[in-house]
């Protein structure tokens, strides 16, 4: 049994999990072949990370996670497994990083995002929906500029899945900033818990706008029926995607190793190498 934890939460839908773990097994085999111990399957609950007696501590000794074993088994925390020192692999949001997760963890690579609207290489972009009817249908720009109809989204109720996420916030807040605005445009803010959540609220009226990052529209628009409901009436810019991270403790000889398997699926539409 491997002594590494790996996730891969931030597109692990439902209905898309034999997907995920298709993209795992593409991975752990890769990295596999290079020597890497990578675990046989991803974690999903935090009931699967190992425990860490006295909480989780960063390279000065202080508190910065508790133990996983002392949180709900059936739930997930994204900061448990990615501040984890036995995280090999997983998804992270540059919105955390910013934020102080960068500390503690290393950037391995990043994913494409070619096969979906809004993406270019690593780059992503979020489409901002709005209720059918209520917003010019638009299509990302193919020089990956901002897109902001500022008119048709002045006055109006956003919604967005948490306060820390790139996508959902604070590349708009950005965006806004650098056409003169800020989120003062909106009457109101909320927060959804998540991407399909705010399509949702959107949807349903509880609110009239919000940002999903690109991939996760493409999903929405595969599994959430709430979504025939919106349309896409602007986008943020395109900013790097979601990075692959490992802890800080992952032996620099692993981490060359993961970059090298990474370059070499570079060839199919799954990775893309950073430098």
């Amino acid at each position: 049994m491997s002594e590494f934890v790996a996730a891969l939460p931030m597109y692990d839908w439902p209905e898309a999990l034999g997907e995920v773990d298709a993209q795992w097994a593409q991975l752990r085999d890769a990295f596999r072949q290079k020597g890497i111990d990578a675990p046989k399957t991803i974690v999903r609950r935090n009931g699967d990370l190992p425990p860490a007696p006295g909480g989780i501590l960063d390279a000065q000794g202080a508190l910065i996670a508790p133990d996983p074993a002392t949180l709900p088994a059936d739930e997930l925390d994204f900061h448990e497994i990615w501040l984890h020192p036995a995280l090999l692999f997983a998804q992270a949001c540059w919105g955390p990083m910013e934020l102080g997760l960068s500390s503690h963890v290393q950037v391995v690579g990043q994913p494409s995002y070619d096969a979906y609207e809004g993406g270019q290489g690593e780059l992503y972009s979020s489409a901002l929906v709005m209720r059918a009817g209520e917003g010019p249908e638009v299509r990302s720009p193919a020089g990956g500029m901002a897109l902001l109809p500022l008119d048709v989204i002045r006055g109006k109720r956003f919604t967005f899945n948490s306060l820390d996420s790139m996508s959902g916030i604070i590349a708009l807040t950005r965006d806004l900033q650098a056409a003169g605005e800020s989120l003062d445009i909106f009457s109101s803010r909320s927060e959804s818990g998540g991407h399909r959540g705010s399509i949702v609220a959107v949807a349903e009226g509880r609110a009239d706008l919000a940002a999903i990052d690109c991939e996760s529209w493409a999903l929405a628009q595969r599994f959430e029926p709430a979504a025939r409901k919106v349309v896409t009436v602007g986008w943020t810019a395109r900013r790097r995607g979601l990075p692959f991270i490992t802890a800080r403790t992952t032996p620099e000889t692993t981490v060359r190793a993961m970059r090298d398997a990474l370059a070499e699926l570079a060839e199919q539409p799954l990775i893309q190498r950073v430098g």
